[in-house]
């Protein structure tokens, strides 16, 4: 079984076709990236979880 990250069920982390790869969209700083690459990134400032059905209960 894969490991899960906390960036797995983050709404800035989409697919990109171009590079056939998960990728953060967020404008990360130098250090930032470093943290996200190495897989040290458990504390992300940036992280909003995901919730496909957000739109759907304002309706």
């Amino acid at each position: 079984m894969a490991r899960m990250t906390k960036c797995d069920d983050c709404q800035y982390y989409t697919y990109d076709d171009e590079y056939d790869c998960f990728v953060c969209e967020m404008e990360l700083d130098e250090d930032e990236m470093v943290h996200f690459l190495e897989g040290r990134f458990s504390d992300c400032p940036y992280y909003h979880r995901g919730d496909d059905y957000a739109l759907a209960r304002k309706q």
